[in-house]
């Protein structure tokens, strides 16, 4: 029986993983569950799976919490703050640790499981993306084991060769790889003609044709940014430099990502787009295990079409690149700047080629400093956001 927390349980990963986990009872029970400010669903969550901890986070959210589950005759334990989230995701009663926090605000209970030498299943990409560096230095030390669950780096995972029980760096001569290949969608507005994107609504920009998702990432799918931060995460994650990272649009979202080897090998995972099927992966591995996804009916799918990104269209898968070549800090303050332009776009302060924009500003604006301690990054994330707002407040004028 292995005993999960689920940091972000309210989101669409944390859902999905307790979907998956509700088909299995006889191999998975939940510890503790963690959710920012959507208390009557981590209520529900919490009446139906009964964690011995819940966290939220504000005091005002812990006492409703707390009065939602007495009245329910809920005995779980209800705390509240970040000291709290690092707590449950290094707990020893814990084994597992979904890390499916949006954002900045996961990397500090993200490090304390990889720290505590928890199973991690990172959802929480922006955790590679600030700190990649100490992030993996810290899941080496401790002897953690790191499975993607992003759908494109979960496909990569399962597409690279296993030595000994370990997938090799991308830079390994013996692992035979020339390149990995992450999809794209291209999100809503792949065809749409660029000169119009400045009128682009927000209720536009989350409505993905494939998968569903939260308002914050479906922004960044509609920007590519999210594709910019995965290709960043892929280059920790597998030991990849950029130049073995490539990006290919693929509209069906069939193939969620691929791996291509020096004697002309593709390797590539296919499915319904269903983030179930990379959480019941990364639960059970290196077993499987029925997810609740539709098989793969290929007949139906008729075509499956392949094209590179356009910069022009896409300015912010450029800009990720650029963050990743630059190293240090530059991936943290690009992502603080995004997280802030996004909201920005999404409380309707600024438009949406505008994100781009000042993101771009932010990142030429502060000096490219190295990544060798939290305390740096997460000072370069706060003078990022800083000077992104203050961007988005000239630009408002």
């Amino acid at each position: 029986m292995q005993r999960i927390t689920i940091l972000g349980a309210t989101g669409s990963i944390g859902v999905s993983t307790l979907d998956v986990i509700a088909r299995h009872p006889q191999r998975y029970s939940v510890y503790a569950l963690s959710a920012h400010s959507r208390v009557d669903e981590l209520a529900a969550q919490c009446v139906q799976f009964r964690p011995a901890r819940a966290v939220v986070g504000t005091a005002a959210a812990a006492d409703r919490l707390s009065a939602l589950l007495r009245a329910a005759g809920v005995n779980t334990e209800v705390e509240w703050g970040e000291q709290a989230l690092c707590s449950i995701a290094g707990a020893a009663e814990t084994d597992s640790v979904m890390a499916a926090i949006v954002g900045a605000a996961g990397l500090a209970p993200t490090l304390a499981a990889a720290r505590a030498g928890k199973k991690i299943l990172l959802a929480n990409k922006e955790a590679l993306v600030m700190s990649g560096q100490l992030f993996m230095d810290a899941v080496r030390e401790s002897g953690a084991v790191l499975l993607p669950i992003d759908s494109e780096h979960n496909a990569i995972f399962q597409s690279m060769p296993q030595f000994g029980g370990k997938v090799p760096a991308v830079r390994d001569a013996a692992a035979g790889v020339a390149k990995v290949l992450l999809t794209a969608s291209g999100g809503p507005f792949l065809n749409r003609e660029v000169a119009t994107l400045d009128t682009v609504t927000p209720e536009q920009a989350c409505k993905h044709p494939n998968w569903s998702m939260g308002r914050k990432i479906s922004v960044d799918s509609a920007t590519m940014m999210n594709k910019g931060l995965e290709v960043i995460e892929a280059h920790w994650l597998f030991g990849a430099p950029a130049e073995q990272i490539e990006v290919v649009i693929h509209p069906q979202s069939v193939i969620h990502s691929m791996v291509s080897y020096v004697d002309g090998s593709v390797l590539a995972q296919l499915g319904n787009p269903d983030m179930r099927t990379p959480i019941a992966h990364a639960l059970a591995y290196p077993e499987r295990i029925a997810s609740g996804v539709a098989q793969l009916d290929l007949t139906q799918i008729a075509t499956l079409q392949f094209h590179k990104p356009d910069f022009e269209r896409f300015p912010c898968l450029r800009l990720a690149f650029e963050a990743l070549r630059a190293g240090g800090c530059a991936p943290a303050v690009l992502n603080a700047a995004n997280e802030v332009a996004v909201q920005a776009f999404l409380d309707l302060r600024i438009g949406f080629r505008q994100i781009d924009r000042v993101i771009a500003h932010v990142v030429e604006a502060l000096p490219c400093m190295a990544a060798d301690s939290i305390e740096v990054v997460m000072a370069q994330d706060a003078a990022a956001r800083a000077a992104a707002q203050t961007r988005i407040a000239g630009l408002a004028k």
